[in-house]
């Protein structure tokens, strides 16, 4: 792995738009991304870089950057360049050590392994970089975590669906600390994924709580507390009937865009549900059910 070269695809982009690009990185199924104004406190343009171990296609690239565009609210002409350059694998570890800090979210701490953090009443979750989207950072994430300090409680049982790093199984492990009992499932279609979140949890010593598998909800899943989706709309709307069975108490779903929570909560009604809370940060929602099993 020393020797192999990563790619980095260099977007510059009008400011207000860049979230829009990011997003569409992210759905080219990017291995991270990051954003990059040259110094600059109030830039016209930003550059969003997004990382790759092979090229999309120019189409590819091109329908996706658009239709995420679209869904936001803007057109082409907010892409000002593109631009694509090699990295190798070490520049790519250091360009995670250099942006990404030790993020707050409510009784919550993200840090990367090598950020010294005191803190006595705060939850510290403990990530490595890796290959895998999701370091707690992104909007969708900070809306799940809120709603597990909000609504979690100590002693229920925990279904992770879409786990990517592992964070959303970690901090109900650790609120779920004096509960050995209590079970933790996390799954993920992406079998790298899997393997990053197992690695995640032994950081943060709770590997012996949280059971792991690659695949979905299905039929045959158990009945759990507390289930949180954060996926993407178009994942969350055919497994929405299932996700509400087989939750007892909550269920929360996010990756899911301001502008598709009609989607989400015209389904929603469809299968008899039409009180829910929704939260916001930035361009994201999540959407918490009280299933009232």
């Amino acid at each position: 792995m020393k020797d192999q070269n990563w790619f980095a695809l260099e977007i510059t982009v009008e400011t207000e738009a860049m979230e829009a690009v990011e997003f569409a990185l992210n759905e080219l199924d990017s291995l991270g991304t990051e954003i990059n104004n040259l110094g600059k406190v109030k830039a016209e343009t930003v550059c969003v870089v997004g990382y790759f171990n092979e090229n999309p296609s120019a189409a590819t690239l091109s329908n996706t950057i658009n239709e995420a565009l679209k869904i936001y609210g803007f057109s082409s002409e907010v892409i000002k360049n593109t631009a694509w350059h090699a990295v190798e694998n070490k520049d790519w570890l250091a360009e995670w050590k250099k942006h990404w800090k030790a993020t707050e979210i409510g009784k919550f701490i993200i840090a990367p392994t090598w950020e010294k953090v005191e803190s006595l009443d705060k939850i510290v979750i403990r990530i490595e970089p890796s290959m895998a989207f999701g370091t707690g950072t992104h909007e969708t994430t900070k809306l799940c975590l809120r709603a597990i300090e909000e609504n979690f409680q100590s002693g229920m049982s925990f279904f992770d669906v879409g786990t990517g790093t592992g964070i959303l199984a970690i901090a109900a492990a650790k609120l779920n600390i004096q509960n050995e009992q209590s079970k933790i499932l996390a799954c993920d279609v992406d079998e790298d994924s899997i393997k990053i979140a197992k690695e995640n949890v032994e950081l943060n010593d709770v590997a012996e709580k949280v059971e792991f598998f690659i695949g979905s909800i299905s039929e045959s899943t158990p009945e759990f507390d507390f289930v949180c989706a954060n996926v993407t709309a178009d994942v969350i709307i055919p497994m929405l009937s299932l996700l509400i069975k087989k939750t007892l108490k909550v269920l929360v779903l996010s990756g899911i865009l301001l502008e598709q929570e009609i989607l989400i909560t015209e389904e929603l009604k469809q299968l008899g549900i039409s009180d829910c809370k929704i939260q916001t940060d930035g361009e994201w929602i999540s959407v918490l059910i009280d299933t009232g099993k």
